[in-house]
């Protein structure tokens, strides 16, 4: 599905007068793909004006081209891959449920493990990945891809916590950097880096529990500290959220995404007709948001742009 694809009319939905400076009234909700059983981790090449995004029950990537609208796989087996980003050097990082591992994708397409144990046993199934300025790899660990053969492979933890991972690629060190989580999944930076926030979306599958955001303060060591509660979010549960360079945290939910301030404080929706797993930023200017629906791709464009970190 291509240029020409449904478009919902004035998806905003406005909370907060604040919320008006980042909505385009007359730019609507596109789709821009459809077919998927479970869309999720979207990441933007500006460099090859594609999207790629992971399919996770069909056990592939997929690439949409900004240029013409084609929508292929860009990976048939990809070891029903979650989360992406991409690293300083241009280069595929991806969070595999079925290996229950965390990989890079050199120029020459062969795969690089980045980090697959922690302490001699297996991780549980990373799940969300960002990836700071300084090359280090910040990953969640959750089980949702070991808790059913349908998103990776049914299996037993190894390990004793959810954990949320840095991992230092320059000599693979892998250190928790924080062990309180139900279940961590989606995570982003500041605009400076100097706070990570982290989904808790531990009350998925459940009905109960943790459906929340917490912001942690980076320390020069690259450790952290903090991590109050900045925001509830509902209907459903938080899953991927990215930053925009205002601070403003863009958080998939149970309606679509919701707009919240960098002190928490929800000042709009962007309406979708099915429950969101992800976004990215992405177009020339940074200012189109991606965004993965249960079954589908959508953008809209916004009067913001995606964080460039320094």
């Amino acid at each position: 599905m291509g240029w020409n694809a449904m478009a919902y009319a004035d998806p905003f939905e406005i909370v907060d007068p604040r919320f008006r400076a980042y909505a385009i009234p007359i730019a609507g909700l596109e789709t821009l793909h459809t077919g998927m059983r479970w869309a999720e981790g979207p990441v933007y090449f500006a460099d090859m004006r594609c999207l790629i995004w992971s399919d996770i029950p069909n056990n592939r990537l997929m690439r949409w081209c900004e240029e013409t609208g084609a929508v292929s796989v860009f990976r048939a087996d990809s070891n029903f891959a979650n989360g992406n980003a991409r690293d300083p050097q241009g280069r595929l990082v991806t969070c595999e449920h079925r290996t229950r591992r965390v990989t890079r994708t050199e120029p020459d397409g062969t795969i690089t493990v980045l980090a697959d144990s922690y302490r001699g046993k297996r991780l549980n199934s990373p799940n969300d990945v960002v990836v700071k300025s300084d090359g280090t790899v910040w990953f969640t660990d959750p089980t949702y891809g070991i808790s059913a053969d349908y998103e990776g492979g049914k299996a037993t933890s190894e390990l004793d916590g959810r954990y949320v991972f840095r991992l230092d690629p320059r000599d693979g060190t892998l250190t928790v950097v924080a062990d309180d989580f139900v279940q961590p999944n989606g995570l982003a930076f500041s605009p400076d880096e100097s706070r990570l926030y982290i989904a808790d979306s531990g009350w998925i599958g459940v009905g109960e529990g943790p459906r929340h955001i917490r912001a942690f303060e980076v320390r020069a060591d690259n450790t952290l500290a903090g991590g109050a509660v900045v925001t509830q979010v509902s209907p459903h549960a938080p899953d991927g959220f990215r930053v925009d360079g205002d601070g403003n945290i863009w958080s998939s939910a149970g309606d679509g995404v919701h707009c919240y301030t960098p002190s928490g404080d929800l000042i709009g929706k962007i309406l979708v007709p099915e429950r969101v797993g992800n976004v990215a930023f992405g177009g020339p200017a940074r200012n189109r948001l991606f965004i993965c629906g249960h079954t589908s791709l959508y953008a809209v464009f916004l009067n913001t742009r995606g964080a460039v970190r320094p």
